[in-house]
């Protein structure tokens, strides 16, 4: 039986996608995200900032341009909504390990990762058989504590 009109969507809230890994990916993955950000939103009656769509914009943009980078092939994303965050994985065919450089404010480029650390609440690199998968979790409140923050920072 379909829901009325009125009611929400009782489909799961993950979506997935292959992406090719060429210059497309980047701007097509933003598009997916901020696509199932608003379904999340009008679907199942999630609340979504704009803020927080902007925040997945940039996780997405930073780790499927690294992923691009690094890893030759075509990539996976993943979205899904886990409690109270939305989780980004993009798993690509780099099996190495992603370690975040020291701050260093002289340094042009690379601070994708630190990037991407400032402003999700939790990020996890697997290693798997055939790459890696890697996923931050993104708070939908706009209250979140960040991934370095120490508990209570909020």
């Amino acid at each position: 039986m379909e829901p009325a009109d009125d009611e929400p969507s009782t489909r799961p809230l993950i979506t997935a996608a292959a992406l090719s890994g060429d210059g497309t990916s980047i701007g097509e993955a933003r598009d997916l995200v901020t696509d199932f950000l608003r379904r999340a939103g009008t679907d199942h009656g999630v609340a979504v900032s704009a803020r927080v769509v902007d925040l997945a914009r940039l996780v997405v943009s930073e780790l499927v341009t690294n992923a691009r980078r690094h890893a030759p092939g075509p990539l996976r994303m993943e979205l899904r909504i886990a409690d109270d965050a939305v989780e980004v994985t993009v798993r690509d065919t780099a099996r190495v390990q992603l370690v975040a450089r020291p701050a260093d404010p002289r340094r042009v480029g690379q601070h994708g990762l630190e990037i991407v650390m400032a402003v999700v609440q939790a990020f996890q690199v697997r290693l798997e058989a055939t790459g890696k998968s890697v996923t931050a979790r993104i708070a939908l409140g706009d209250g979140a504590r960040r991934a370095d923050s120490p508990p209570g920072a909020e």
